[in-house]
């Protein structure tokens, strides 16, 4: 069984992603990532957890990557483009190919120790455990400094 790489972190380029939206909506000409397509995806929470789903049909899992620290999950990857075929005339050339990256911000906390992703017939899901926001913690007062 092959399994998707997860990988931990603090910050996605917080800066880098923040001044890309920026330029963005400036000039396009002011692109800071290399990123050629934005992938659907859809978000969706129940009462124990947050559902990841991106529609990436085409992309290897080799090519496909997932960071995720308490506020955000990073997706990104690749999808290479197929060989033209020789000596036709395209109607329509509508699929997009190249690298993607789309970073989402989650409407609750997670414990980013409780994730399981998977992928499946061209759509990745990642399940994110919500951490509980009724669990109440104690703390014991001393009689020192």
């Amino acid at each position: 069984m092959e399994y998707i790489k997860i990988k931990f972190g603090n910050d996605f380029h917080a800066v880098r992603s923040n001044l890309e939206n920026v330029f963005h909506s400036i000039n396009p000409i002011f692109r800071v990532c290399n990123r050629a397509w934005n992938p659907q995806m859809d978000i969706y929470e129940t009462s124990d957890e947050i559902i990841i789903r991106a529609e990436i049909a085409g992309v290897d899992k080799e090519d496909l990557g997932v960071e995720i620290n308490n506020k955000a999950v990073r997706i990104f990857g690749k999808r290479e483009e197929l060989p033209r075929v020789e000596n036709a005339t395209y109607r329509l050339a509508e699929i997009q190919y190249g690298c993607f990256e789309r970073i989402l911000f989650l409407p609750s906390l997670i414990d980013p120790e409780i994730v399981s992703a998977s992928y499946l017939n061209g759509f990745l899901q990642i399940r994110l455990a919500k951490i509980p926001m009724n669990v109440v913690h104690k703390v014991p007062i001393s009689d020192r400094d």
